[in-house]
């Protein structure tokens, strides 16, 4: 398995049928790689770039696919585990919602928001929450996030989806555990039922 690759932007293709391309020189070796549209406006042409790889095998094809993140090449992972979920669908996802709404939609359920995605139905984004939610839960059981925090006046089912999104977007236990403490501090701030405000100060608090 190809984790990453460190090369030279050598072309970068407009999307056609909803697909970007991006050519990547490594050791003169040209890697074709599809990668999310996002990255098209990232990349300077010729510049040398990491980006992070997913490599699918099948009997007709051998697929590389390209990710600005180790984050976002792991969630893209955990999204093509779900049973009708492609990889294209799971790139379309990732671009239209990106890493943090597409997580946070995923721990909270949001179905209608999962649907705006091109592709995504109902039952596809029902599936998806249901599916994926179970294994970030179980994710942050053996990260040890099962401890109550000093958060006194935050509910623990919110408290819950706050670490599942935050560890689902590569942050570490310690960068959780400080973020949240952070937080807990502003006494308006606890009291905010909205999970978005809290992921947007958390991440801010850790960076």
């Amino acid at each position: 398995m190809i984790s990453y690759l460190k090369g030279i932007a050598i072309q970068i293709q407009t999307p056609a049928n909803n697909r970007a391309i991006l050519v990547l020189e490594v050791n003169q070796v040209g890697y074709e790689l599809q990668v999310p549209q996002h990255m098209l406006t990232e990349v300077v042409q010729n510049s040398e770039i990491q980006v992070f790889t997913h490599q699918q095998v099948r009997e007709d094809a051998i697929s590389l696919y390209g990710f600005s993140s180790a984050a976002e090449r792991d969630l893209f992972r955990q999204l093509i585990s779900v049973s009708g979920v492609g990889a294209s669908l799971a790139i379309a996802l990732l671009d239209k919602l990106g890493i943090a709404d597409t997580v946070s939609a995923i721990v909270t359920s949001n179905i209608q928001r999962l649907s705006t995605a091109p592709g995504v139905g109902k039952k596809t984004a029902e599936r998806l929450a249901l599916e994926l939610r179970s294994k970030l839960g179980q994710w942050r059981i053996a990260a040890g996030l099962t401890a109550e925090l000093p958060l006194t006046s935050l509910e623990p089912t919110m408290q819950a989806e706050v670490e599942m999104t935050l560890l689902a977007l590569g942050y570490t236990t310690a960068d959780i555990h400080h973020a949240l403490q952070a937080i807990s501090q502003d006494s308006l701030m606890v009291k905010s039922p909205n999970i978005e405000d809290w992921l947007r100060l958390a991440i801010a608090s850790i960076e």
